[in-house]
């Protein structure tokens, strides 16, 4: 089941001693071609891949990730053709894949709007949808779109999150949580604040799923603290940065990943 696929991953990379590598990349940056390159090379160090679905507002990201949307919008990157990529990329791997979308193309998905697009996502051979702004509370027909075909549903929750919002947001996840480890936008940082270790903690205290920690995480000197606190350690801006200019995605992706090893 897929429902399954997901967390199973964190569970298999706690067995060897490690966080999860949770990379991320904008579907369709910097070109499609690239893109595809440059996927397949992380499938290679992750232990769940991220795509995202480009949007012309994300609110929750910073200039990296901002741009690189811009970019493949700009080149005519459709939903469709972040399906049919995420299609070509589960065909070729067991690793799971998740697709991060803002809920606006959800809900105008021209087949079907949400049951639509959680179908298709499944069809796709998605693991599960990552929401960045949609509140689980009004999340209720989503979640259950995504139940009846067996696919994840990950929420964010933030270090502001009340013990209430923490409940609330854990309980419409599977697969696993996510944890922004900073109360603002996306983007590789030097070092990441003192109290992840705490929200981790917070999340734990009320939900039994694995907590990747995202936002900041920028290569192996950030992701190591960040992987000896939670289940996974998710990395967005660096590598898109890596990407965009060119650079060795493979040698910064398995770079990160080693640091995920948890001291003994």
């Amino acid at each position: 089941m897929t429902a399954g696929r997901l967390r199973g991953a964190f569970e298999a990379a706690a067995s060897d001693g490690r966080s999860a590598f949770v990379p991320y990349m904008t579907a369709g940056f910097p070109d499609r071609r690239a893109f595809m390159r440059n996927a397949k090379t992380l499938l290679e160090a992750a232990d769940v891949l991220e795509v995202g679905l480009p949007f012309s507002d994300p609110l929750g990201d910073g200039p990296t990730i901002q741009r690189s949307s811009e970019t493949a919008l700009a080149s005519g990157v459709t939903t469709q053709d972040v399906l049919d990529m995420v299609r070509d990329l589960t065909a070729e791997t067991s690793t799971p894949v998740v697709i991060m979308s803002y809920y606006n193309p959800i809900y105008c998905y021209e087949d079907g709007g949400e049951a639509g697009f959680v179908q298709a996502a499944k069809a796709a051979g998605a693991a599960g949808l990552i929401l960045p702004d949609l509140p689980p509370d009004e999340g209720d027909t989503l979640i259950q779109a995504a139940r009846d075909v067996d696919l994840d549903t990950v929420f964010l929750v933030a270090p502001t999150s009340t013990e209430e919002r923490l409940k609330r947001v854990t309980d419409a996840c599977r697969g696993f949580i996510y944890a922004v480890s900073v109360t603002g936008v996306t983007g590789a940082r030097d070092a990441l604040p003192a109290d992840v270790p705490d929200l981790v903690r917070r999340v734990k205290a009320v939900s039994d799923l694995p907590v990747a920690v995202g936002f900041g995480v920028s290569g192996a000197a950030t992701a190591k603290p960040v992987a000896d606190v939670a289940d996974g350690v998710v990395v967005g801006s660096a590598i898109v940065k890596t990407a965009g200019d060119g650079g060795d995605v493979a040698a910064l992706a398995h770079e990160i990943r080693s640091a995920c090893v948890r001291d003994a």
